[in-house]
């Protein structure tokens, strides 16, 4: 009798979710440090960027001046920290570096775009008259 009591007590506490198997801590992809970063000069070749960051975990063949470093790190089960940098190529030099923690000398400025002026309203349509107030 004392032996079905206790095998009837460990069944149920196997059934309980108290006890949940352990999970361990993930790192997937490229971890792009600040140091790696820093190596970074436009127009460097596209094998001067790759020894200096590693291989890009993701090239899109439909976009292949374009290379993605993603990386992920996960504790327990569930996504801690998450970092995106991507390298932008023309002409096979470096031309634009975007993500987190990118220095402003990396990214050329946008050229200004002039500012155009709105087309005046067509002479066959009333101009609109202000909403009475009240």
């Amino acid at each position: 009798m004392p032996t079905r009591g206790i095998f009837l007590a460990v069944l149920l506490v196997a059934g309980c979710n108290i006890f949940t198997p352990y999970k361990m801590d993930i790192q997937q992809g490229n971890f792009v440090t600040q140091d790696m970063i820093a190596k970074l000069q436009l127009g460097m070749t596209r094998s001067q960027v790759r020894f200096a960051l590693g291989t890009p975990l993701m090239v899109d063949p439909f976009h292949n001046d374009r290379w993605d470093y993603v990386y992920l790190y996960m504790k327990a089960g569930s996504v801690t920290e998450r970092r995106r940098f991507k390298v932008r190529f023309s002409e096979d030099k470096l031309a634009r570096v975007e993500g987190d923690g990118v220095p402003a000398a990396l990214n050329p400025a946008p050229a200004e775009r002039p500012v155009v002026p709105a087309a005046p309203a067509p002479p066959d349509q009333p101009a609109a008259k202000p909403a009475a107030g009240g």
